[in-house]
């Protein structure tokens, strides 16, 4: 990703070698507000892939935000973790939260991989400009996941009356990728809607989980991408549709709670080309930033219920213009995006 071409407002380098302590934040857009986004802690195998994720997924928050009509731009901290280092993780994070606070309210962070509700509260010691802490809204992740896997079982539903003309996903087979919180609740949506589930993860346990409370067929994680299917939901971790995995592609259907399912943008077009209908990650997988905007404005669950369900509106606003322009879907979410930004 080049960071010229993208106009990223800042890019910050934060590092404190005798604590161990190394991170970047990203921030992206904050014309519509405030920079929104979580703080990912996870090892990575590099400097250079740590700062090109956070540079993805903080674009991505712009988007989702815009798109979400809700009044935030896109911002992202990436965490990265440091083999045998033995500080606790309230030093990191408290150092992460007086940065934070330099800052003045350009960014707020909150959970994201690798990151927990403790963390949040150790970085509101420093800064008032953080999310997702004890007894809020988003406390433990379990809203935000819920509304996330809600607004993507909308965001099928959407597909579904686009691509055949009736939402209802009784009968229709969803393989889902990734079983974590958001998977495993679009399972539980999609399931009691009457659909047929295939189902991979990296942990049997999940899997084997799914399968006796959903019936749900089991795949290999390595071939879950090509399974037979209407829809293919991918919730694991971003990248998954490239020039490589399109082409095995067995579904009419891409939409999943995945950020940064498109390896390139020419991914789009590769969708477009096989005839797959792709609804564009950032439009569908709002549910947990719109959770976060409400507990910024005080507003509670049902609130953040009924902004979420807007997603289908969305989608199909999406649809509409990529019909109207002949254009993939993700650059008709991308051109109606950037018309919201100005």
């Amino acid at each position: 990703m080049d960071i010229w071409k993208e106009h990223y407002e800042q890019l910050i380098f934060l590092q404190d070698r005798a604590i161990g302590f190394k991170a970047v934040i990203a921030v992206h857009h904050t014309k519509l507000g405030p920079a929104l986004g979580g703080c990912r802690m996870m090892h990575y195998a590099s400097e250079e892939e740590a700062v090109q994720d956070a540079l993805r997924l903080a674009r991505g928050m712009t988007y989702k935000s815009a798109l979400a009509g809700i009044p935030y731009g896109g911002g992202k901290a990436v965490m990265l973790e440091q083999p045998g280092a033995a500080v606790h993780r309230e030093v990191l994070f408290r150092t992460l939260g007086r940065q934070l606070q330099k800052l003045n309210g350009l960014y707020i962070t909150g959970l994201d991989l690798g990151s927990t509700v403790q963390d949040m509260d150790f970085v509101r010691h420093e800064t008032t400009y953080v999310t997702d802490t004890t007894g809020s809204l988003g406390a433990e992740g379990e809203l935000t996941a819920t509304m996330t896997a809600y607004g993507v079982f909308l965001g099928i539903q959407a597909s579904l009356k686009r691509a055949y003309g009736s939402e209802s996903p009784k009968n229709r087979v969803v393989a889902v990728q990734g079983l974590g919180k958001v998977g495993y609740k679009l399972c539980r949506y999609l399931n009691e809607a009457g659909a047929k589930l295939i189902v991979s993860d990296i942990d049997a346990d999940r899997v084997r989980r799914a399968a006796a409370e959903f019936a749900a067929v089991p795949c290999a994680p390595d071939a879950i991408h090509s399974a037979p299917c209407d829809v293919f939901a991918p919730c694991a971790l971003g990248g998954i549709l490239n020039e490589h995995s399109i082409p095995m592609l067995d579904c009419a259907i891409v939409a999943g709670a995945a950020n940064n399912q498109l390896a390139s943008p020419e991914d789009g077009e590769r969708l477009h080309r096989r005839g797959i209908l792709f609804a564009p990650d950032y439009a569908i997988n709002a549910g947990g930033i719109i959770v976060t905007a409400a507990e910024l404005e005080g507003a509670d669950a049902a609130k953040a219920k009924r902004d979420t369900e807007r997603i289908y509106g969305s989608l199909e606003r999406v649809f509409a213009e990529a019909d109207s322009i002949g254009l993939s879907t993700a650059a008709a979410a991308d051109k109606i995006t950037e018309e919201l930004l100005g």
